[in-house]
């Protein structure tokens, strides 16, 4: 047999496991670190298990109650991660809003001014910053606000003695859309017992949606960011910044094999240059 009929025979099952290889990872990917993360991993290690017990020990009824559960075990990781499915599809399916990149720099700056303001004082502040996936199916109540994203904006709503400085505000481009709206709170157990509703709320938005939450705690003024329901704690101004900026920002380097030609193209050009 030659290496053209290999070729010709051979791509169909290689495309299939590449696919099916790049389909699981991105699938891990965007569930590393979530709760479903954990679960899924409870179940394999649970599957695994009982298949080898039963193939081992020879247990017919059990085997034949396993081949019945894998008919409907797609079912069941549909309900199981609902969350993070919902989270993923709204991401598939929404265009990115198009935003300069100025302007996108200059709504970061008015977000990062106000919690850099406001953590001094230990003033608490949420903050959601809506992306793709728009944020009224989520968000349950708040306040129509409708006015420039501005650092003193928002001071003004996180004000002790304001009226609606408890809940947290949803911004979208430079605009604050509501504000004093209730967030969904995060189901998980593993978080620590300090983290106020605040937090948790930043974290269950992030769960279900692909927002970006900022938080500035009450009780020490610590800033912190949530993002795919992970929270980090306790950043600097300089941190958050950074974060925001790679998150929201366009990048618009090259990458991949333009990077990889690029890249040549300089080395063949600074080569040229020295002789």
């Amino acid at each position: 047999m030659s290496i053209w009929w290999w070729l010709d025979q051979g791509w169909r099952p290689a495309l299939e496991i590449f696919l099916l290889a790049t389909g699981i990872f991105w699938a891990f990917r965007f569930i590393k670190g979530t709760r479903g993360a954990q679960m899924l991993t409870g179940l394999l290690a649970l599957l695994l298990f009982l298949t080898i017990i039963t193939r081992v020990l020879d247990l017919k009824v059990l085997n034949i109650l396993l081949n019945q559960f894998f008919a409907v075990l797609a079912l069941a990781l549909v309900v199981i991660f609902q969350p993070e499915l919902r989270r993923m599809l709204a991401e598939l399916g929404t265009l990115p809003v198009f935003v300069s990149t100025r302007q996108q720099r200059e709504n970061i700056e008015d977000i990062v001014q106000a919690a850099d303001r406001l953590s001094p004082v230990k003033i608490g502040a949420l903050l959601a910053i809506e992306r793709n996936q728009q944020l009224a199916e989520v968000v349950e109540g708040g306040i129509p606000i409708n006015a420039d994203l501005t650092p003193e904006m928002l001071e003004t709503i996180f004000f002790p003695n304001n009226a609606i400085h408890d809940g947290g505000v949803v911004i979208r481009e430079n605009r604050i859309l509501r504000a004093a709206c209730i967030f969904p709170l995060t189901n998980r157990q593993d978080l620590s017992k300090s983290l106020g509703t605040r937090h948790r709320a930043a974290i269950g938005l992030t769960e279900e949606t692909d927002a970006i939450a900022v938080v500035v705690s009450e009780e020490t003024g610590a800033i912190s960011y949530a993002h795919r329901g992970q929270l980090t704690w306790n950043v600097s101004v300089e941190e958050l910044r950074a974060f925001l900026t790679a998150e929201l920002v366009p990048s618009i380097q090259p990458r991949g094999l333009a990077a990889w030609w690029r890249k040549l193209r300089m080395a063949s050009a600074a080569k040229g240059g020295e002789t």
